[in-house]
């Protein structure tokens, strides 16, 4: 990836729109990408239970905004 604003960058963050975690494997990026896959997954998984849906659902979504941005931002440059 070019680094911040990329072309690579736009197309993870819009991935990670749909399925999150998935703008994180496209910028190679495996652990990230099963975290934020898992995280957001069990979090709306778990607002599906009517009773849970007041905790989880806005706790699945600051995830999938943060995996969304997460992507967006990322630079592939190593900073010591």
């Amino acid at each position: 990836m070019a680094g911040q604003g990329s072309g690579g960058n736009v197309i993870a963050a819009i991935c990670n729109f749909f399925i999150p975690g998935l703008g994180h494997l496209v910028q190679g990026r495996i652990l990230g990408a099963l975290f934020y896959f898992i995280v957001v997954g069990v979090c709306y998984a778990l607002a599906a239970t009517v009773v849970l849906a007041i905790v989880f659902w806005p706790l699945g979504v600051i995830f999938h905004l943060i995996a969304i941005i997460s992507a967006a931002r990322y630079s592939s440059r190593n900073s010591l």
